[in-house]
């Protein structure tokens, strides 16, 4: 419900067709933009904020006075921790590092039952993603300011969150889905053209790992509705998501992710070749199509990769891109004055942080770029900037999460053999949740400045922020939309002054001008 208007203003808008006025926000915040990055666990950047080595050679962090503390690693943690190997840091010479076990029953088992004590699997991965430096015990690894610079930087002078979890336990996809949609479901599997796959619509194997189960996406699978997804098994979801919304309230928005522009086309069929180099030392793929939640679904979908039709129409619902574009339109966007209402920025692979094939350096080189750009913006004043994580990659983080979403089925493992979340009523299959710890930081100019807040928050509280700040409703169909916990803490919308740009270097994360 949008707040009462002015009797003239009403009047004014009564004559009008439905589409001619869009909604007003109901705070200072008139542009959302979400840099929605991947794979690392709170712990894994934030484990002894605010406290670094300051090892010479490595860019310095000294914090401020009054930092407030968080919800880090310390005392027994440090050295009696009940894992194989106790936390450790990792140099900054170590930033390319392996990926680990971030499937939903893979979670589950290192959470233990919340003794959280079953991080270090028993054998190691070397050579996963064609590193050569893999070891069992890096799960336990963490950077401090001196390698994440940036992202403390940014925590020290806009607000922090360290109670911010995964909707539901899991990989990538249902993360980007609970960002956009609340949830994982209903979806319908299908095998393509994959031998090893069997089962279709609501179960689904491929790979030797549950895809759909009952009726909810849990893995990975690529989208049913992209040129650009594997020949194997892919996946459709029902429902809505947060576009409906806010093309219903005439919103401009859109889901901008590298790479999203065809290399070529073979007839209308789109072809997604952009790469760079990876972490790991060998190319990488721009654009992955399972980070892309808007492509699961039919009503948001952009199969063949069209480019907008023009600037004007780009963010809008009569657009033949139908809301999902290159990167690169962004910024087109923004040049042309036309810097949409909500937009999602999804970084090319190689920038996205994801352990195996990024890293922390590259993934700051990327969000320091972004966040220069936006705050010299004349929008910067109206803007809220989240960074987001859509899975922990199965970094270890010590605490564990609440479990207000509870499921039984022959993927679940948590307290016991097919159970996750005793005593709670389960809902649907495969939705077990809250998930893993995860990184949250607003930057804006009516964040609260250095500040941590410790309310329980998801992925899909920044769903919420969108649907409250423009008054826009909610999704109904059971999305954890209509209990995730609210953001507003992190703001502070009644102070006089807002909070200035904070210009970084993208190479070392200090404020442009300060000494290494």
């Amino acid at each position: 419900m949008h707040r009462p208007r002015p009797l003239a203003l009403a009047l004014c808008l009564a004559l009008l067709p439905a589409a001619a006025w869009a909604a007003t926000p109901r705070t200072p915040i008139r542009h959302v933009v979400v840099l929605f990055q991947e794979n690392v666990s709170f712990d894994h950047y934030f484990a002894s904020y605010p406290f670094a080595a300051n090892t010479p050679g490595e860019p310095r962090f000294v914090p401020r006075l009054d930092t407030p503390g968080v919800n880090g690693i310390s005392g027994d943690l440090l050295h009696a921790n009940p894992n194989k190997v106790a936390p450790f840091r990792l140099p900054r010479s170590r930033n390319a590092t392996c990926s680990h076990d971030h499937s939903y029953t893979g979670l589950q088992w290192a959470f233990h039952g919340g003794l959280m004590d079953r991080f270090v699997p028993d054998e190691g991965d070397a050579g996963h993603f064609g590193l050569t430096i893999c070891r069992p015990d890096d799960v336990m690894g963490y950077y401090d300011g001196n390698t994440v610079t940036a992202i403390w930087n940014y925590a020290q002078h806009y607000a922090l969150g360290d109670a911010h979890f995964g909707t539901t336990i899991g990989p990538s996809t249902p993360g980007a889905l609970n960002l956009v949609a609340g949830q994982t479901r209903p979806a319908v599997g299908q095998c393509g053209g994959d031998p090893r796959c069997r089962g279709g619509g609501d179960d689904l194997v491929a790979g030797g790992e549950i895809q759909v189960l009952k009726g909810t996406l849990i893995a990975d699978p690529d989208p049913a509705f992209d040129d650009c997804s594997g020949p194997g098994a892919t996946v459709a979801l029902g429902g809505a998501n947060i576009g409906s919304l806010l093309d219903q309230a005439n919103l401009s928005w859109g889901f901008f992710q590298g790479g999203f522009r065809p290399s070529e086309r073979r007839g209308e069929q789109a072809v997604c070749g952009r790469a760079h180099m990876g972490s790991h030392g060998s190319e990488v793929a721009d654009y992955v199509p399972h980070h892309n939640p808007f492509q699961y679904f039919v009503q948001t979908a952009n199969p063949h990769h069209l480019p907008p039709t023009s600037m004007p129409a780009l963010g809008t619902a009569s657009d033949q891109a139908n809301h999902q574009y290159d990167l690169e339109d962004f910024w087109a966007a923004v040049a042309a004055k036309r810097l949409p209402a909500v937009s999602i920025l999804k970084a090319p692979a190689y920038q996205n942080g994801h352990a195996g094939y990024s890293d922390p350096l590259a993934e700051q080189r990327y969000l320091v770029e972004t966040i220069n750009r936006l705050q010299k913006l004349p929008e910067w004043r109206e803007m809220a900037i989240f960074i987001a994580y859509d899975d922990s990659d199965g970094w270890y983080d010590h605490m564990m999460p609440p479990i207000v979403r509870g499921s039984i089925s022959e993927a679940d493992v948590l307290d016991a053999q097919n159970v996750c979340g005793t005593g709670r009523v389960p809902r649907q299959p495969g939705r077990c949740g809250l998930g893993p710890r995860m990184p949250l930081l607003v930057i804006s100019p009516w964040a609260r400045e250095n500040y941590v807040e410790h309310t329980v928050t998801e992925q899909a509280s920044i769903l919420r922020f969108i649907e409250d700040n423009w008054e826009l409703g909610r999704l109904g169909g059971d999305s954890a939309d209509a209990d995730a916990g609210p953001l507003d803490p992190m703001f502070d919308f009644a102070r006089k002054q807002p909070l200035p740009p904070l210009p970084l270097d993208p190479a070392t994360g200090q404020p442009v001008g300060a000494k290494r």
